[in-house]
């Protein structure tokens, strides 16, 4: 007995490479402890080009590298500051495509102190750097991960 069905054998579709990636950054508050640093990156979607993405100075963890001693530096590389932690906010882990691949990104997050440097944006991965009051950094974050993570430190508290 022979059995005839109409479906045919679906194709296999490609899935797109996953790709992990570890970063490390956080939220600098200067020697005052009344203001915190963030990050702009010019929005390319914006047509006027103005419209600036705040976020927190955060990036790649080089081989060797502790997720703090990372911190650390990102921060110094992308706003001319120097700091130390004073703990840690959490870690945020989100997906993402980019260049036909799955991207995991996971984030470990410090707060820091101000130690010294002069403020300046890193020219080829930042637009503008800037102090803010801290009851506005969340306000100004664009990404809801960070600015959920800020709102619950209860550092931020004026």
């Amino acid at each position: 007995m022979q059995t005839a069905t109409n479906k045919s054998p679906q194709p296999k579709r490609p899935y797109a490479k996953r790709v992990d990636e570890v970063s490390a950054g956080g939220l600098v508050i200067d020697a005052s402890g009344t203001k915190g640093l963030l990050i702009g990156r010019y929005d390319t979607k914006d047509s006027t080009g103005k419209r600036v993405l705040w976020s927190l100075p955060k990036g790649h963890i080089e081989e060797g590298e502790t997720p703090e001693q990372a911190a650390i530096r990102e921060v110094a590389e992308e706003t001319g500051i120097t700091s130390s932690i004073t703990k840690s906010l959490g870690v945020i882990d989100f997906w993402f495509m980019a260049g036909g691949k799955r991207i995991h990104k996971t984030v470990h997050h410090f707060m820091f102190t101000e130690v010294g440097g002069v403020l300046a944006a890193q020219e080829s991965e930042v637009d503008e750097v800037s102090w803010f009051p801290l009851e506005e950094i969340v306000d100004r974050l664009a990404y809801p991960d960070e600015k959920k993570l800020i709102a619950r430190s209860a550092e931020l508290t004026p």
